[in-house]
């Protein structure tokens, strides 16, 4: 595995605390075809930790993804970012990113496919960290906001699925029926791309098959990609800085009750992507 360190300062109550993002990619095998996700979590840390599974934007494995999981699992979580087009696929624009996604998202049963042998292989990486198996839970922004709910469709089961800024439409509603896990919809109001039409039919889905655990959190005035910084399309996809802190905080406090961590922060964490 590939190992990276980077430096991020964060602040404590007694003052500047420094932590250590490590960033280290693992391959792993779907049909006989490489992929390769990454681990990402703060080094310093040696105790046991809960894992949150994270599917990135349509752009992929980055930089940036790294740093928006750090910011996601500060020094709580161990984060482990998927890879839903294979090793060799790496979008260089939104042009490629958009073909690579639309593939995945017009094939549900492929999506997920993926994102269940992605959990697998964070699960698998027990041995080499210190990750708590028994407490996982799945984040997705955007296009991985919808692999994630696609997630929990398939009936898998694990701590709570939070969708960030993400689709919300299902080619089979009914596999709503399948969900036993609870979920958390983080959604830009004004966003154009989920209009209020997909967010009455998602929300019909989850009363239909009857979901024990979902809740859907409007933010008004925000729109598509609100929780990252490199978005800057007025009226379509843009970070919302005051958003964003608010969505982050309220994902800690969902996996807060959802994994019984009892010790896991509620405080911001490093404002990165």
């Amino acid at each position: 595995m590939k190992r990276i360190l980077g430096t991020l300062l964060m602040a404590g109550s007694a003052g500047l605390v420094q932590a250590q993002m490590v960033t280290q990619t693992v391959d792993y095998q779907i049909d006989g075809e490489t992929y390769q996700g990454m681990l990402v979590y703060d080094d310093a840390v040696t105790d046991t930790r809960p894992g949150l599974l994270m599917v990135p934007n349509w752009m992929g494995v980055t930089e940036n993804a790294a740093k928006k999981a750090f910011r996601a699992g500060g020094s709580d979580y161990i984060v482990f970012i998927a890879d839903m087009y294979g090793k060799d696929i790496r979008p260089a624009n939104a042009e490629e990113a958009g073909k690579a996604a639309g593939l995945v998202r017009s094939d549900r049963a492929v999506m997920r496919k993926r994102v269940n042998a992605a959990l697998e292989a964070f699960k698998s990486q027990a041995g080499e960290v210190a990750l708590d198996t028994s407490r996982l839970g799945a984040i997705g922004f955007c296009f991985g906001g919808t692999t994630v709910l696609e997630l929990a469709r398939s009936g898998t089961r694990i701590g709570g699925v939070v969708s960030f800024h993400g689709n919300l439409d299902t080619p089979e509603p009914a596999d709503g029926r399948a969900i036993e896990m609870p979920l958390l919809v983080l959604h830009g109001a004004d966003d154009p791309y989920v209009p209020p039409e997909q967010v009455a039919a998602f929300e019909n889905e989850m009363r239909e098959a009857k979901v024990a655990d979902w809740q859907l959190i409007s933010y008004g005035g925000a729109v598509h990609s609100f929780t990252d910084p490199t978005a800057n399309m007025p009226g379509q996809a843009q970070y919302d800085e005051r958003t964003a802190g608010r969505a982050f905080a309220q994902m800690r406090m969902f996996f807060n009750e959802a994994l019984e961590a009892g010790t896991i922060s509620t405080q911001p964490q490093p404002n990165n992507p």
